[in-house]
């Protein structure tokens, strides 16, 4: 399926989730014509089923000290929160020695402070994007609970929240069984240490969500074009893209924003990235499974719980399989049978399961710059699970780059040859 217009793009946006559809609505709006190519639509692949938070206080990377101690025990267990299959163990080698050497003390300070840069950019530039957008009524503000096991991960927490409060994030302690159930009733009294956040946001539901910026990209005049993408050809004038069906397209821009995918688009530039496919498993219960008041984190265990319009999803875990090995939903059962366990009122039946590939970089940074080999081609991939939190910066800090203007952040940490 194919929506043509006559007139050549300015630019081509590869990908139609969340990341993609922002960009090219924000392309738009400074006037260019725009061109979004996915293989399945807007919204068909991990965009439309996340969690809907948009967790800007997420500024610690994956592999700071403190979850890497964690990991070892993680990977005993198959259907634990970071697992990876015995039969994709070799292949993930690479990238989990790159993961794991990233996690130098070092290292992980210089990657908060990009992602401080980064989160603060989306922050601020959310309400913006949105009323420009017309996604505004499709976002809320009803803030979150992390909830953890022992004192000694809630103190942790603390230190590490006393420490977001120079980034203007505010967080108020939680303690004791009686006080947490103030905020979310029915929640198992063995949890006694909470920290409550209001600068969580949410969207009503994801799919929704980006659903609603297709619709303003098509309002706007822009061309979806629904196939595959084989190769990327840049040359003196412009960038070629070579489809499934053996059509070309051609601009003088083309940004890559094609998710867990991007790296085998980037390859056939000569761009070596190391992007896994960080497989989350979740399962959307009825809406009347649970009186859930907030969204929360299960922080001891990679897990959430939030409300959407299509219903009480649960979910989480990081499952590096690629993008071959059939799902896991073994994975999507234990979390639902260990949510049951934290809510003992919940109502575990008429759920639908669902796996996402996060596109997953070893550093906690996503990819957004020019390609090193392609002056023509922009990168934006490589949220992992922050794309919908990253996406409206994101989407200021690509049309800086493809105008040329002074980006809104220091673009060098996020580069492709940081690699």
């Amino acid at each position: 399926m194919t929506h043509e217009k006559s007139a050549k793009p300015d630019v081509i946006v590869i990908g139609a989730g969340v990341i993609g559809m922002s960009v090219a609505v924000a392309l738009q709006d400074r006037g260019l014509r725009v061109t979004v190519v996915d293989r399945k639509g807007v919204a068909a692949e991990t965009s439309r089923a996340n969690a809907g938070s948009l967790t800007f206080s997420s500024v610690d990377p994956q592999n700071s000290p403190a979850i890497m101690r964690k990991v070892p025990k993680w990977f005993i267990d198959p259907t634990g929160p970071f697992a990876i299959p015995a039969r994709y163990a070799v292949r993930a080698v690479p990238w989990v020695w790159r993961f794991a050497s990233a996690s130098r003390p070092a290292r992980v300070a210089e990657t908060r402070r990009a992602l401080v840069a980064l989160m603060g950019l989306s922050h601020d530039a959310l309400p913006r994007f949105s009323e420009m957008a017309g996604t505004h009524n499709l976002l809320h503000n009803e803030g979150g609970l992390e909830i953890y096991d022992t004192e000694g991960e809630f103190n942790a927490a603390l230190r590490n929240w006393e420490r977001r409060t120079e980034l203007g994030l505010t967080f108020e302690p939680v303690r004791g069984a009686k006080a947490i159930s103030d905020f979310q009733p029915g929640l198992n009294p063995r949890f006694e240490h909470a920290i409550h956040t209001t600068v969580w946001h949410g969207v009503t539901d994801p799919l929704d969500y980006v659903e609603a910026l297709g619709e303003s990209f098509r309002a706007r005049g822009g061309t979806l074009t629904i196939c595959g993408v084989n190769t990327l050809t840049d040359g003196s004038e412009e960038c070629d893209i070579r489809l499934s069906d053996g059509r070309s397209l051609s601009a003088k821009n083309v940004v890559v924003c094609a998710g867990a995918w991007s790296h085998t688009l980037a390859r056939t530039l000569g761009d070596k990235i190391p992007l896994e496919a960080g497989r989350g498993y979740n399962t959307t219960l009825p809406p009347s499974a649970l009186d859930l008041r907030y969204a929360l984190l299960f922080a001891s265990h990679a897990m959430f719980v939030s409300r959407l319009t299509s219903g009480i999803r649960i979910g989480g875990a990081v499952e590096l399989g690629g993008l071959d090995l059939p799902p896991n939903l073994r994975i999507a059962d234990a979390l639902l049978a260990k949510a049951k366990t934290f809510f003992p009122d919940l109502e575990t039946d008429g759920g639908t399961q669902w796996m996402g590939y996060r596109p997953s970089t070893p550093d906690s940074l996503p990819v957004i710059g020019k390609s090193p080999h392609a002056p023509h081609v922009t990168y934006a991939f490589g949220h992992g699970q922050y794309g919908l939190t990253q996406s409206a910066g994101t989407a200021e800090l690509v049309t800086a780059l493809v105008l040329g203007e002074p980006p809104p952040i220091d673009p060098t940490p996020f580069r492709a040859e940081r690699f």
